[in-house]
């Protein structure tokens, strides 16, 4: 089993006024075979939490620690942390013009894993997982994310997720953007590699509609940089019938 441990987490960002904190103290762990719901309202600190844990620069940590069983993920470069099992699927997914997604797929796994891929069962695993996320054959020779929509984009996050198999993922408001079918198909791709790789998951959202298809173990909702409260799915059902004012008020007082 693997473990991913966050304690006492502080992040900070330049502004135009000075530094300002956005993480204020976050603890929580991960382990394998877990999924782990990261709830709260606009700027609470849940984008900055799965920025600081794939390594922005942006992001100063100014105290508190991030580990993957025991190893100090915040001394890792970013593709350090990626070839260590870290997975980051982005809220906003960029565009690479030039790099087709077949090469950029096989060079990232070849990266990842320290060796290439055979071809002919990678090829095969490709097709069959583009498959699967219902993403057009045709996409294999085009730029990656290039002209590609909304919901097309974060297919290709879980398609990468998929053939990547990474221990950790964190899913950064996957779901948003996407119609009911795109997110049926999105969260059935993500099911398919927690349940395949036992793969610890922190998945980021606003909303319960994607818990319906991904079900968490674990609830941490965020207020102001910090957890305000952690539970069971059913702190989602409690956010979903009555909103963040129970959690704002706590904090606040």
């Amino acid at each position: 089993m693997s473990t991913l441990e966050i304690k006492d987490l502080h992040v900070s960002i330049e502004t135009e006024q000075g530094s300002k904190e956005i993480l204020k103290g976050v603890s929580l762990t991960i382990n394998s075979g877990e999924i782990h719901a990261i709830m709260g309202p606009n700027g609470s600190g849940k984008s900055t939490l799965a920025s600081t844990i794939a390594g922005h620069p942006r992001y100063e940590v100014t105290s508190g620690s991030i580990t993957l069983d025991g190893e100090d993920v915040l001394a890792m470069s970013v593709d350090e942390r990626a070839r260590a099992g870290v997975f980051l699927a982005m809220q906003y997914p960029v565009e690479v013009p030039g790099v087709t997604m077949t090469n950029f797929l096989r060079t990232a796994k070849t990266a990842i894993d320290g060796e290439a891929p055979k071809l002919r069962t990678w090829s095969k695993e490709v097709r069959e997982a583009m498959e699967q996320l219902k993403i057009d054959a045709d996409f294999a020779n085009r730029n990656v994310n290039e002209g590609f929509s909304g919901g097309e984009k974060k297919r290709v996050e879980i398609l990468q997720l998929e053939l990547f198999k990474p221990r950790f993922a964190v899913l950064d408001e996957t779901d948003s953007g996407l119609d009911i079918d795109a997110l049926r198909v999105v969260s059935e791709g993500v099911n398919r590699a927690q349940e395949t790789n036992e793969m610890g998951t922190m998945l980021i959202t606003h909303y319960t509609r994607i818990l319906n298809y991904i079900k968490p173990h674990t609830v941490h909702v965020f207020v102001d940089g910090q957890v305000a409260e952690q539970g069971g799915p059913e702190l989602a059902d409690e956010l979903e019938a009555n909103g963040y004012d129970r959690f704002l008020a706590a904090v606040s007082a």
